[in-house]
């Protein structure tokens, strides 16, 4: 069945079209207006829609990166369905490098967000009427924090059927079964009835090449799921994701130098050291062990850490050694094999 028009911030995007929108937000001090800029990709035939969102914590970039690579993939001139991409949700931070907004602001804490509020539920308003509301399904990209990388994995509500299901089609390893957050994007969609997924993968402020090859295959594997997308010809048989239901951060039991002895993906057993705690005049270390089996799904990668920080982050699994086997092989099937495979997809 052929497509209908579509209008997105005034603009009428026509079925069979690739039309790019700049949706304003404010403007800046100078007088410079602020735009998020937003891709659509409007198929001619009818079929899902699906929105990709990235930035919605403003220094974190693999997404943005994910976002440039997929819209480059030349299968997208055949899409059924309509694909809105939209590379940096919080330009703001962005401009600034910040997490937040401007007000000091969580944006994933702002949504559904008011045409009236503060500045982030002004965003977060406009988000949710002229890109969710449009849609029957969405992806966010997202990073750890500054100074903390996170292993390529998709957060999801498992229970429900449908989301599972394109949670298993993303292709990473680890799926971790998480519930939704109060004023989160994620929260907010899923009032709406519309099954999103939460793709973590990489530190802030950096673009790293294994998270963001596995981003750009991940979103493509859903794309493929929902039958928007033929299915690959080269595709290899997929394997099912280990699930994780429980994750904990271990925190410092005090202050100090950090010698971290795990690394991202790395099977660790209950009592076994994770990282060491020392200060620069002493010679005497602090062991800091595990609570749990596990797999190293999350950790801090700045030496200086103060008492409570959170060190490693672990997610619970009935067979981690399998976990962390899978996990390495897909680590190494996503780096980049030689010079220019960097846009490989």
């Amino acid at each position: 069945m052929a497509q209908t028009g579509l209008s997105i911030g005034g603009t009428e995007v026509r079925p069979g079209s690739w039309t790019r929108i700049e949706l304003p937000v404010t403007r800046l001090h100078t007088y410079t207006p602020v735009t998020i800029p937003v891709h659509v990709i409007h198929g001619q035939r009818e079929g899902p829609r699906l929105f990709v969102s990235a930035a919605v914590h403003g220094d974190e970039l693999n997404g943005v990166e994910i976002i440039h690579r997929l819209l480059k993939v030349r299968g997208l001139a055949r899409l059924r369905g309509t694909l809105i991409a939209v590379p940096m949700v919080n330009v703001h931070g962005v401009i600034h490098q910040s997490r937040y907004l401007p007000d000091r602001r969580d944006l994933n804490r702002s949504f559904p967000g008011s045409a009236k509020g503060s500045l982030a539920a002004r965003v977060a308003h406009l988000f949710m009427t002229e890109i969710v509301a449009h849609c029957s399904y969405g992806i966010d990209l997202h990073t750890g924090a500054v100074h903390r990388s996170n292993l390529p994995q998709i957060r999801a509500n498992l229970e429900d059927p449908d989301t599972q299901r394109l949670a298993f089609a993303f292709g990473v390893p680890v799926v971790v079964h998480a519930n939704t957050r109060d004023g989160s994007l994620r929260e907010a969609a899923a009032s709406h009835g519309i099954p999103m997924l939460l793709y973590e993968g990489g530190e802030a402020l950096r673009f790293d090449e294994v998270p963001v090859r596995a981003g750009v295959r991940g979103v493509l594997g859903v794309i493929r799921e929902l039958g928007m997308l033929a299915p690959s010809r080269a595709r290899r048989p997929q394997r099912k994701p280990f699930v994780s239901r429980r994750t904990r951060w271990v925190r410092a039991p005090e202050s100090g130098i950090v010698r971290m002895r795990k690394d991202l993906g790395a099977w660790v057993a209950r009592g076994e050291v994770l990282a060491t705690i020392g200060d620069p005049v002493s010679e005497a270390d602090l062991e800091v062990a595990s609570p749990m089996d596990g797999v190293v799904i999350g950790r801090l990668n700045l030496p200086l850490v103060n008492e409570g920080d959170a060190l490693i982050h672990i997610a619970r699994f009935k067979r981690p050694e399998s976990v962390a086997a899978q996990v390495e092989a897909f680590q190494g099937r996503m780096q980049p094999q030689g010079e220019g495979s960097g846009s490989a997809t």
